[in-house]
């Protein structure tokens, strides 16, 4: 009798360690979507372009929102115009919060450049056009949804659910993320956070992977200052500040910093070569490979200047300043460098390397000002339980896809997370190639369908992680 109790004993507890989430109702995601589509319509037309930003306004909409569901909600504002959403929904606090980040602020326009005007969120051919759609307001009206689902479901929780929408991401995140940290962070601590940075890429109609961000480069925006005699332009002078600049610049334009690989950009590209036909696949598996790494590093470097970017620290030229009249030689001149540092990149050295490869005492490198750089921290583990979860959702909603862990070669606020100890990872919508191009462009856009499949998507990762076991 006792080893028949046992027996039972040991086959419940093993049922109950290998439970899953007491989610049992099947969500109607095409409802899910629908509702959102509708909240996502609403967020663009309220122009949160930045400069001035004005996410208050945005934020007292989706406020608006959540108080019809009963859900508490509060905003958070450094300055009256620039406010912060947090919304909560408790767990019984078995494990610590997962937070829900998007950004509300957008950046400007061309309006002479759209075919359509950016800020009434137009439907035509199944997709939805404005700015901000695809960066960042659909991954507002994503996380919003999931957390009115999962509210409206009464679904017990083993943790809260944390929405910030935030103030500033785009340049000005005092008034975001930094002040969210530094101030209020009581209000977001997580342990887990679900941001920006992640695609879904579509191509001839088919989804090829799930991009799952798990670090990214880190912004140093370092200036080039020559400096020489000025006069006049009918007597050239040696020392001409211009010369000496397009020089420097162009030795820094030919530089190619050295590889560095690491635990996600090493397992994205051979993910990448599982999925990729052998031309490519050959590419990707011998990356690091000591002898045919050389020829594969220029490939990419002509052929891919994304997969390009995430192998090293990338330096871009971007603006060049000097001069003001056709017959005066001008006494200095500058130029502005984009460079994405790895996260682990020693900047003292690097620098230190540049002043080298210039070698020129008429040039000066001046780094960015102290307290404006983003932290840098590890990436984010590759086998934590919302990583699983994440690919778990992800074999759900797209069976036989892959998820590639990604280092985004751009920037978020999941840096100052991470800084914190979050591990944060960065999702999106289904998008193209095409889609892609026109983030920050003209005639910016997602799919309808595409940002159904997302939102179910994140709703799956995180009841994954989230729903009472």
């Amino acid at each position: 009798m006792r080893q028949t109790l046992l027996a039972l004993f040991l086959v419940c507890s093993a049922a109950i360690a290998g439970a899953e989430p007491q989610n049992t109702a099947n969500p109607d995601f095409n409802k899910a979507r629908d509702e959102a589509i509708q909240i996502l319509q609403g967020l663009i037309r309220i122009d949160t372009s930045n400069p001035p930003g004005n996410e208050t306004k945005a934020a007292q909409y989706l406020k608006g929102i959540l108080d019809k569901e009963g859900i508490p909600s509060e905003i958070i504002a450094l300055e009256p115009a620039r406010g912060n959403l947090v919304a909560r929904i408790k767990g019984n606090g078995k494990a610590k919060p997962l937070l829900l980040i998007a950004h509300l602020d957008v950046v400007g326009v061309e309006r002479e450049k759209w075919t359509m005007d950016p800020f009434a969120a137009t439907i035509k051919d199944g997709y939805l056009y404005g700015r901000g759609v695809f960066d960042d307001k659909s991954n507002v009206a994503a996380a919003l949804q999931v957390m009115l689902m999962l509210h409206r479901s009464k679904t017990p929780l083993d943790r809260d659910i944390i929405l910030l929408a935030e103030a500033g991401e785009e340049g000005t995140s005092s008034v975001g993320i930094d002040f969210m940290v530094s101030k209020h962070w009581d209000k977001i601590e997580a342990e887990f956070a679900i941001n920006e940075g992640g695609w879904i890429l579509e191509e001839a109609g088919k989804v090829r992977y799930v991009a799952v961000t798990t670090t990214e480069k880190v912004p140093n925006t370092t200036k080039l200052v020559a400096k020489g005699s000025s006069g006049h332009g009918s007597m050239p002078r040696m020392d001409n500040a211009i010369v000496h600049l397009a020089a420097a610049v162009a030795k820094v334009g030919e530089f190619q910093p050295p590889m560095r690989l690491n635990e996600t950009t090493r397992t994205f590209f051979k993910r990448l070569a599982s999925i990729s036909a052998p031309s490519e696949a050959i590419l990707y598996s011998n990356v690091e490979d000591p002898v045919s790494g050389k020829v594969v590093e220029e490939t990419l470097r002509r052929s891919n200047v994304m997969l390009n970017s995430m192998l090293r620290t990338s330096i871009s030229p971007n603006i060049f300043n000097g001069g003001f009249r056709s017959n005066v030689i001008p006494g200095s001149a500058e130029a502005t460098l984009d460079i994405r540092a790895l996260p682990d990149e020693d900047m003292g050295e690097f620098y230190a390397t540049l002043k080298r490869i210039i070698n020129d005492p008429a040039i000066e490198i001046v780094p960015p000002a102290a307290g404006t750089v983003r932290p840098t921290s590890a990436p984010s583990r590759l086998d934590s339980v919302l990583f699983q979860s994440i690919e778990k959702a992800q074999a759900a909603v797209f069976p036989g896809v892959v998820t590639l862990p990604v280092m985004f070669t751009a920037a978020t606020d999941s840096a100052q997370l991470r800084a914190k100890g979050v591990q944060a990872y960065g999702l999106g919508s289904v998008l193209s190639e095409e889609d892609r191009a026109r983030m920050h462009g003209n005639d910016e856009r997602l799919s309808v369908q595409g940002i159904g499949k997302f939102i179910e998507l994140m709703y799956r990762a995180v009841a994954g992680i989230a729903v009472a076991r």
